[in-house]
């Protein structure tokens, strides 16, 4: 590859586009030619999702589409940003880890402790081993810099909260995908911006695009011998990718005083990452508070997701999708508006309007009762 990119400057042709173009092409190409074989095994081998009681769906469908995901990044990133590789030493191995582990749970459904535990070993290997964490929080509570031992304990935490989170909101078709898909654009246009010490994030970002938006080709498909799932491995994978590059979007904001790392400074920085991730946080957090109101477990399942409110009002899952993602993307929107006030301000605005997007769908769905009770 090195000698390819000497050709290419010789010829005066970008890496960078070239990268781009075919990191893009590379992964939207093998996902899609991908995910036929695994439905025709998943069919043949009955390695489908049976509907239950947090599901949206009625008939089996085939649910590891998360395999032709992980395959495409895998390959796609080792060729086109295989700097982050050299870089991050355990990135691959982190991957390689949640894909065996989201296969067997989209299998054979693993216990919730041993999923937690492989969680657990994964977001250490990626915090401790390549050093990826959140060393401060840029005041927010008055809190700077933290601690090497907090810095750890806190990112491991956020690791395995935002890789659990996705998991909860792959609910309906194309939520997760699409969010996925949006939070990669807001982040791989941030990392362009912030100049070319970041572009193999930058080609990251674009090669889970390629991915899911090929495997959202099946997924939202009308025909039913074409859908598939994306499953545990799946959310569980893009989950701790968006997890992965959202610290590392945190740290750029850091002046470590490295030779040939340029400086840049936003004090919102976290909050702008909590932003863009803003939908899986929130649906996770509002679940939690409910269940523990109502005196059950907090990994009890249950309908009180975001997207299951969308569905009570009667609406399909592509439009159920459709809204919720356009408003958090007005959530990121505000943040981004406000970004220069004060940060514990910006943090409380912008949790109170994810928030509010959790429960409007309920005020509609009284607000059509009261109709109907009237008529």
């Amino acid at each position: 590859m090195k000698n390819f990119e000497l050709f290419l400057t010789q010829s005066g042709i970008p890496i960078f586009y070239f990268k781009i173009g075919l990191g893009f092409l590379f992964s939207f190409l093998i996902t899609f030619f991908s995910v036929p074989t695994i439905i025709k095994i998943s069919r043949r081998k009955n390695l489908m999702d049976e509907p239950g009681v947090r599901s949206s769906h009625l008939r089996k469908i085939p649910n590891l589409g998360g395999i032709a995901i992980f395959y495409s990044i895998g390959v796609s990133a080792s060729i086109f940003a295989y700097e982050l590789f050299d870089l991050y030493k355990f990135l691959f191995a982190s991957m390689i880890i949640l894909l065996y582990i989201g296969v067997m749970d989209d299998i054979v459904v693993m216990r919730a402790y041993k999923k937690l535990v492989a969680q657990i070993v994964v977001s250490a290997l990626i915090v401790i081993g390549s050093d990826i964490r959140i060393r401060s929080l840029f005041g927010i509570l008055g809190i700077y810099e933290l601690k090497y031992f907090i810095s750890v304990i806190f990112s491991i935490v956020t690791f395995i909260i935002l890789i659990n989170a996705f998991n909860l909101i792959d609910g309906i078709d194309g939520l997760a995908g699409g969010y996925s898909v949006i939070c990669s654009v807001l982040f791989g246009v941030s990392y362009y911006r912030l100049g070319a010490y970041n572009y193999p994030l930058v080609v990251l970002s674009v090669i889970i695009i390629g991915a899911v938006l090929a495997f959202l080709y099946y997924n939202l498909s009308n025909y039913r011998t074409n859908k598939i799932f994306m499953g545990d491995t799946g959310s569980m994978l893009l989950g701790f990718l968006l997890a992965f590059t959202s610290i590392c979007f945190i740290d750029v904001f850091i002046d470590r005083k490295l030779p040939g790392v340029p400086r840049y400074y936003l004090q919102s920085a976290p909050v702008m990452a909590v932003a863009i991730l803003i939908l899986p946080i929130v649906d996770t957090l509002n679940v939690i508070i409910i269940r523990l109101a109502n005196k059950k477990s907090p990994f009890d399942a249950d309908k009180n997701h975001i997207h299951h409110k969308f569905l009570q009002l009667n609406l399909t899952h592509r439009r159920s999708s459709f809204y919720i993602i356009l408003y958090y993307l007005f959530v990121v929107g505000v943040a981004y508006y406000f970004r220069h006030i004060n940060i514990n301000l910006l943090l409380v605005v912008i949790l109170l309007v994810g928030f509010l997007g959790a429960y409007i769908p309920d005020f509609i769905y009284v607000i059509k009762n009261n109709k109907k009770t009237n008529h």
